[in-house]
């Protein structure tokens, strides 16, 4: 139970043909499952594709228990799955929700909390924040860890996620050519980030793209899957659809934080102390602390 076969589906997804992308799902769900695979990962509003504006958000919400969600959670017998969405929550509120679904139930969610509104991206004018980071049990000793797209470009959400302790880190993303600035490189700078987290954390890490396009957006794929060394175990080629596989073995997860120990010395009494002191320096009001 130390091993664990994993796999990215690189799709495309249209948010004008929701029956597609669903169909798309249970074709690599089952592809997958054909494989031996028992953690799938899609990227980020897989099931809905990426909308551009409130119109489409409008459009596209759907609350946890839709007969969709379920329906996909019946699909995924014997296999973890990882699907994107956009939810509709309590009081209205509309979210970037990646659920995690098995043997018919949805096991865990993660709503974004890192919502890129920047360059060509507007998501803090469509959802609401998400609230909490946590982990999920998967097999044997796997924990994982989920963080969507820009979460994992805010260190702290993926020391969090470590402390909770994650000892494989799913990223869900929707990551575009040119999105931020014609100088920012979206490709070089994911690589450099998936594989740093990996090594300072011990920390397997599937990072999941999607292909295709959303309006003004171009996504290129790329999606990999790399070892607890920060070495990649598989990538996928640019700009085109495909199930990319690979196997993970916590033996090496253990060799990798006996020799770099970072979360055994993250020292959270330190960070939650500071962290309350500039809180206190920059006169931040309770109303906020307590968000």
């Amino acid at each position: 139970m130390t091993r664990l076969k994993v796999a990215v589906a690189q799709v495309a997804a249209s948010v004008d043909d929701l029956d597609a992308n669903f169909d798309k799902h249970l074709d690599y769900i089952a592809r997958a499952r054909a494989e031996g695979v028992e953690l799938l990962v899609f990227p980020e509003l897989s099931l809905t594709g990426y909308p551009s504006d409130a119109v489409e958000v409008d459009r596209l919400a759907r609350h946890m228990n839709q007969d969709r969600i379920a329906e996909l959670a019946r699909a995924a017998e014997g296999l973890f799955v990882v699907a994107g969405h956009v939810e509709e929550a309590a009081a209205a509120q509309f979210y970037n929700t990646s659920v995690v679904v098995r043997d018919g139930k949805v096991v865990y969610w993660h709503r974004k909390l890192n919502l890129a509104t920047y360059g060509e991206l507007h998501e803090g004018r469509l959802f609401a924040t998400g609230r909490h980071v946590q982990a999920f049990s998967v097999t044997g000793p796997w924990r994982g860890g989920l963080l969507i797209c820009a979460d994992a470009w805010n260190p702290a959400l993926v020391t969090l996620t470590a402390l909770h302790g994650a000892t494989v880190l799913l990223v869900p993303t929707a990551s575009a050519r040119d999105a931020v600035s014609s100088e920012f490189s979206s490709v070089h700078g994911w690589h450099v980030v998936v594989e740093f987290y990996a090594l300072v954390y011990g920390m397997p890490v599937i990072m999941a793209n999607l292909v295709g396009a959303a309006r003004s957006l171009r996504f290129w794929g790329g999606s990999r899957i790399v070892d607890p060394f920060g070495k990649p175990l598989a990538v996928a080629a640019h700009d085109e659809e495909t199930l990319l596989l690979a196997e993970l073995d916590y033996d090496e997860v253990r060799k990798a934080r006996l020799q770099l120990p970072t979360v055994r010395d993250s020292n959270l009494a330190l960070i939650e102390r500071e962290v309350t002191r500039l809180q206190n320096l920059l006169g931040v009001p309770d109303l906020i602390r307590k968000a």
